[in-house]
């Protein structure tokens, strides 16, 4: 249970209080078909500050809370999430081959703080999440991040192949990261143009979607009989090699 967790809450007016004061909605959990007038605020509330519920059963939010839900639940972080289309120009106009990660449902919190604590270590100018399906950003991200999740920015997207085609277009490469891939890492170059690198699911790596939009597939050389990596593990391997290369 997380009654006492601080980044919960539950409750229809709390919810709609904790967006309207500013704070940083990480996911909203609503019950599959609520119905009724404070519901109805609500959704108005969501949609004008463009937070995507996520729809569950009723036995979900049991499990979050025991408290009276009402139906809804919500995690809050103070971790700021942005838009990539507030950054994107800023950084294209510092820098001059930013790299950008885009993480395609990592679901496991542990892996996704794990990833940001590398990013952040290798200059990652931003990290670029599914507004669902995604790991939530709260303390044991923070905390296996090692507080590197407030030194990098997080951008939350809510279809991530709509932003692979806005990189496209201003001018970032993007790479996706796939054990079917034929060309490995270390005969990419990464140093010609701003690039994307796509991480893939935990269990079923980057979808077919993503992949479809990429403009190159890549991977890493394996000659052991296992087969793949840990994602954080492949992620440190991909993101060391594109730091190598630009430290030359």
């Amino acid at each position: 249970m997380n009654d006492k967790k601080d980044d919960l809450i539950f409750g229809i007016h709390p919810v709609i209080e904790a967006i309207q004061s500013g704070k940083t909605i990480d996911k909203v959990f609503v019950q599959n078909r609520l119905r009724g007038e404070n519901y109805d605020k609500l959704k108005k509330v969501l949609g004008k500050h463009k937070i995507s519920p996520n729809f569950v059963p009723v036995e979900k939010l049991n499990r979050l809370t025991r408290k009276n839900h009402q139906g809804v639940v919500a995690f809050v972080t103070d971790v700021p999430v942005y838009k990539i289309e507030e950054l994107l120009p800023q950084i294209l106009e510092e820098k001059e081959n930013p790299l950008f990660l885009i993480l395609d449902h990592i679901t496991d919190v542990r892996n996704f703080g794990a990833i940001c604590r590398t990013a952040e270590c290798v200059g990652v100018d931003a990290i670029i999440i599914p507004e669902k399906g995604t790991a939530p950003i709260n303390g044991v991200a923070i905390k296996t991040s090692t507080g590197a999740l407030y030194n990098v920015k997080v951008c939350k997207e809510k279809h991530l192949s709509h932003t692979l085609d806005y990189l496209q277009q201003n001018g970032v490469e993007v790479f996706a990261a796939s054990e079917k891939a034929e060309k490995s890492i270390y005969e990419t170059d990464f140093t010609q143009e701003p690039c994307a690198i796509i991480m893939g699911n935990e269990e079923k790596g980057v979808s077919k979607d993503l992949l479809h939009h990429c403009d190159e597939k890549i991977k890493l050389p394996i000659i052991g009989k296992t087969q793949s990596l840990n994602v954080s593990v492949a992620c440190g391997a991909v993101l060391y090699e594109i730091f190598r290369q630009k430290m030359k």
